[in-house]
């Protein structure tokens, strides 16, 4: 077992009361029908962790261009590990047996109609990925430190369906992280202490 995964899991586990902090609860707007659907928050296991992110294709009917987390739709009879693990390795070629699942995050309602549950996991260093075209236009790693540092959390106002809300935006390197993605890292910000992770 490595290090950091053991930090991983102590400090996921230690802070699971923090709850839903930093995500926007949009059930207000929201469709009544919600569709339970799950992500994989990959983080690399190196000395400088990072963790895995993709830019949707602008062709997609729902987010299109944005940066995401591999994950989709629960399949009958699935839970979100399962539909996390699935869809990464459709998207991104991950193998599911590669993946050292750590646990879900809290629950959370997404404007486009989802309860979404975050997965944490940690896979091998510079896997050889292989993204989908039809769900994935590129993939990046970003540093785990970098993402989870709250000094590099911009805090934006914008429009949503006639009304002004709130969100997060982190940028990295060109790649825009905001929406639904930025909120999810926000929120493992309040739970993961980067320094404690990285630093030892």
């Amino acid at each position: 077992m490595s290090l950091l995964f053991e930090r991983l899991s102590r400090l996921f586990h230690e802070s699971s009361h923090v709850g839903p902090i930093g995500l926007r609860d949009d059930s207000a707007f929201a469709p009544p029908e919600l569709r339970p659907a799950a992500v994989l928050i990959a983080v690399t296991d190196r000395p400088e962790p990072g963790v895995l992110l993709t830019h949707r294709p602008d062709t997609m009917p729902s987010h299109p261009g944005q940066v995401a987390f591999p994950g989709g739709k629960l399949e009958l009879g699935e839970d979100a590990i399962a539909a996390a693990l699935r869809e990464a390795h459709e998207e991104l070629a991950i193998p599911p047996q590669k993946v050292r699942v750590i646990g879900e995050a809290d629950s959370f309602v997404t404007g486009s109609g989802f309860s979404l549950t975050p997965v944490l996991g940690m896979v091998p260093p510079d896997l050889p990925l292989a993204p989908d075209p039809r769900e994935v236009a590129d993939w990046f790693e970003a540093p785990l430190r970098f993402v989870l540092d709250q000094a590099n959390h911009v805090r934006k106002l914008g429009m949503f369906r006639g009304h002004e809300r709130p969100y997060t935006e982190i940028d990295w390197q060109g790649h825009r992280i905001w929406g639904i993605t930025a909120g999810i890292l926000t929120n493992l910000s309040h739970r993961l202490a980067w320094q404690d992770l990285v630093d030892g």
